[in-house]
């Protein structure tokens, strides 16, 4: 793929990021985009926008796994989202993973409501290593999480990103999603 290829494919992805930020969610489904659908665009435009080390994948062409931890609540919807995509190389893949399961082996990580009770002892498993943690908890953030996508009162899904967290981890979000205006930066002590 050429460079301007790649930065055209770059600057769709955060426009379409960009505009996914503006839609309102809520329980009226005549909108026909639901809470869980414009999370999980934002899952996936997160992938796009995050480099992790190269020692994190086994080879050039090892999939970027994104996790869902706890119950889920996207349903199909994320699965079908990254269907035979590729971010720079590497092929998409959604797992499961019950509480209390080794999340290391992914690159991605989506902490669900259920999955709350348990998230100081999952945090501090994977304090330092390269996974992208996401989650929609109160806080989340402020616990050392790195991204939270939180229902702001207009309807719309705002994200809080802790760019400490992430670079404690290893793990790089590009400045492309930090300098976004409707990205909240939150900063928590190391």
């Amino acid at each position: 793929m050429n460079l301007t290829r790649i930065i055209r494919w770059n600057w769709l992805g955060l426009l379409c990021l960009w505009l996914t930020v503006g839609l309102a969610v809520g329980e009226d489904k005549s909108v026909g985009v639901s809470e869980y659908q414009v999370k999980a665009a934002f899952v996936f435009n997160f992938v796009k926008f995050t480099d992790w080390p190269a020692s994190t994948f086994t080879n050039a062409k090892a999939p970027i796994v994104i996790g869902v931890v706890g119950e889920n609540p996207f349903g199909h919807t994320l699965d079908d989202l990254v269907k035979g995509e590729l971010v720079c190389g590497h092929p998409l893949v959604v797992k499961r993973f019950q509480t209390g399961e080794a999340f290391s082996a992914c690159h991605v990580l989506f902490v669900s409501r259920p999955a709350k009770e348990s998230l100081p002892a999952l945090l501090a498993a994977l304090r330092n290593k390269p996974v992208l943690t996401v989650s929609e908890l109160d806080r989340f953030c402020e616990q050392g999480g790195m991204i939270n996508l939180v229902l702001a009162g207009s309807g719309t899904v705002q994200p809080e990103i802790n760019a400490a967290a992430a670079r404690l981890a290893g793990v790089q979000i590009s400045s492309k999603l930090l300098n976004l205006p409707t990205v909240r930066l939150v900063q928590t002590e190391p």
